[in-house]
């Protein structure tokens, strides 16, 4: 384990258990203090990727960047991290494809798989040009049919009675990931990396997500209600392994 790994799961663990996520108010007469962390899905026209693999990489993204190595050293991704650390936890998923896409590669992030990036975060107002000129919306891909979850990592199911574009489900699994890691030791935090954060996503009738629920190490994350869902709702629960 590198100390740099070891320092970003210290800060990401007091980020995720001190507190409330929505302890910290924005007030909209400080635009800094509306933090977020913005998510580019890669979905070009021809040959888009499927709804869960999407979902999956974007997970993946939002942890390797809470965790990158940079997470935890001296510099500017750090300062980055910990001022959305103080706020509110929001991320944005935003519609990318070819030109924008390749731009967006330059910028302080991680992408997963060609499909997902997860950059640095930042206040809404210092949203980087090539981040912001991608599109909010008109994100959505259809559910589909998948098979079961590997048997050998973390499962994050996702209520599908809620009904979620891709993009507001792609947020939900990130806070899923994140949150997750923060319930490991840093011992198991850094198997999970070298495991590239594997993982598995699954949209799930409320009877399955209940089910997942009541897991005893069950990861639960409840929406603030800015978008789509109704405030306190669950949306996403992570376990360590699929349900029985």
């Amino acid at each position: 384990m590198t100390p740099e790994f070891e320092v970003a799961h210290q800060r990401l663990v007091a980020a995720c258990t001190g507190r409330s996520w929505r302890d910290k108010d924005e007030d909209p007469e400080h635009p800094e203090t509306i933090q977020a962390m913005q998510l580019a899905l890669n979905m070009p026209k021809s040959n888009p990727p499927s709804r869960i693999e999407m979902l999956e990489s974007a997970a993946r993204a939002v942890v390797a960047v809470c965790l990158d190595d940079r997470a935890g050293a001296d510099g500017a991704f750090a300062e980055a991290l910990a001022e959305w650390y103080g706020h509110r936890i929001r991320k944005v998923a935003r519609r990318a494809r070819n030109k924008a896409w390749d731009d967006v590669q330059a910028l302080p992030g991680v992408t997963v798989n060609n499909q997902a990036r997860a950059f640095a975060p930042s206040a809404v107002q210092d949203v980087h040009p090539l981040i912001a000129k991608l599109q909010i919306g008109h994100t959505d891909i259809a559910p589909e049919e998948v098979g079961t979850p590997r048997s050998d990592a973390p499962v994050i199911y996702v209520d599908n009675t809620l009904e979620m574009t891709a993009g507001k489900a792609a947020a939900q699994v990130g806070h899923g990931s994140m949150l997750y890691a923060a319930s490991l030791t840093a011992e198991q935090a850094w198997q999970w990396a070298q495991e590239e954060y594997a993982l598995s996503v699954r949209e799930v009738p409320r009877e399955v997500f209940n089910q997942a629920l009541s897991q005893p190490d069950a990861v639960v994350i409840r929406d603030a209600g800015y978008t789509e869902v109704a405030p306190d709702s669950a949306t996403v629960v992570t376990v360590s392994a699929p349900l029985p």
